[in-house]
Formats: structure tokens, C-alpha cells, sequence
């Protein structure tokens, strides 16, 4: 796979992996990652650097930021922000890492993956179908917990119900996982788990019971 496609819009969100060892400080990525930022596999060593030098100028602060807790705390995290790749051509990737821990328990470093969402996925979305065919009979038998992961996708990532499908079909398709499967235990891990802080969930509240009136209206 070359550059020119990996800015292709017709096609499913293009993956990888990333590992972050704190040890040293040592970056590994996967080829997609590598091809994501304009490089060949096995060109370039990736470095805390080299990723800041390929963020969007608008992003830059932020993903700075949040490389300093990753490195010093071991903290996850997700962002949804630009890169830059060696021909000057912008990506839109979601970024999602977690720790990663030794058999002690203890923080090693971070792991996880990169999703190209470039915006022209969501323009032209003929040819991408090619690759929905067997995932839409899916859809259709388990629509109800695959409509529920696609919004908590949206809600967190604040992208479109398109985006956040592809996303779930690449997961599917990188896993092997069957795309009713994959969203269930999603949905039911985010049940177990999701512990929204007060003043989300008041505001929350405050939209769920205005929801009936009018915004233009005072």
C-alpha cells in the first residue's frame, strides 16, 4: 500500500498499532501507522519528536499535552486530532491507547491503535458500500446493540453515525470478531465500566428534560 492510498477515501478507515515503552522512552508502530504519517516500513524510527512534528499546527498543544501525561503518568487516553504526513497531506485519525503493564502489575508503558478517518469517508460513500455488504445483513439481525455502540462512539468521539460504523467494521474485520458479537461485548463492557463524572451527567439531565422545547424560543 502506497501514500496515494492511504488517503483514499474509498475504502474502509485504515488501522494500526502503536507501542509506547516507557523504558527509554521507545515508540514501535505498525506499517499502516508508518504509511499513515507518508513513511515506507521500516524507514524511519518513530520518536516522540518525529509524531509532534507530524501533528496539525492546531493540534499541536494538545497532542504535546497529552504525550506529557502518557509519558509521565502512564495515563489512557483517546484524542481525535490531524496529522501531517510527508507529502502535506492532512489525515483525521482517532488515536486510542491504554496502559501497558508487566506481569507485576506494574505501568511499562502505552499500547493501542491509530484510525484514519479522513473526511472524504464521509462524502462518497458509493464505493465504499463494497465493503458493508456482509456487515449490513448483520446490521440488520442485531440493530439494536450495534446502533448502541455506534453512539457511544459518536458521543465520545464526536463523529458521524457513518464514521462510527466504519470504525466498528475495521475493529471486526482486525479482530476476526463477527460485528453482532463485537458490539455486544462493547456495549456490555461499557455498562460495567462507564463512570461518567457529576457534571456531565447534570448536564445530561438538563438536555433530556429541555429536549422538548424549542431553541429558538425563550
Amino acid at each position: 500500500m502506497d501514500s496515494a492510498e492511504v488517503r483514499g477515501s474509498n475504502a474502509p478507515p485504515q488501522g494500526g498499532s502503536f507501542r509506547f515503552y516507557l523504558d527509554g522512552q521507545r515508540w514501535q508502530w505498525s506499517d499502516p501507522v508508518a504509511r499513515m504519517h507518508g513513511y515506507q516500513p521500516g524507514e524511519v524510527t518513530p520518536t516522540t519528536e518525529l509524531l509532534l512534528s507530524h501533528k496539525h499546527p492546531d493540534d499541536h498543544a494538545q497532542i504535546a499535552a497529552l504525550f506529557e501525561k502518557m509519558i509521565h503518568a502512564g495515563e489512557p487516553f483517546s484524542s481525535k486530532h490531524r496529522i501531517v504526513d510527508t507529502d502535506r497531506r492532512i489525515h483525521h485519525v482517532i488515536v486510542v491507547g491504554d496502559r501497558m503493564l508487566d506481569e507485576e502489575g506494574q505501568v511499562i508503558g502505552t499500547s493501542g491503535y491509530y484510525i484514519d478517518v479522513t473526511e472524504t469517508l464521509e462524502t462518497d460513500l458509493r464505493d465504499f458500500n463494497t465493503a458493508l455488504i456482509g456487515a449490513v445483513a448483520e446490521l440488520e439481525r442485531s440493530r439494536a446493540v450495534i446502533e448502541q455502540a455506534k453512539g457511544a462512539l459518536m458521543l465520545v468521539y464526536g463523529i458521524s453515525s457513518e464514521r462510527a460504523f466504519g470504525i466498528l467494521i475495521w475493529r471486526s474485520q482486525h479482530t476476526n470478531t463477527k460485528l453482532r458479537i463485537l458490539a455486544e461485548r462493547f456495549v456490555e463492557s461499557l455498562t460495567a465500566e462507564a463512570m461518567l463524572p457529576e457534571s456531565f451527567r447534570a448536564r445530561f439531565d438538563h438536555l433530556l428534560l429541555t429536549a422538548h422545547k424549542d431553541p429558538t424560543e425563550d
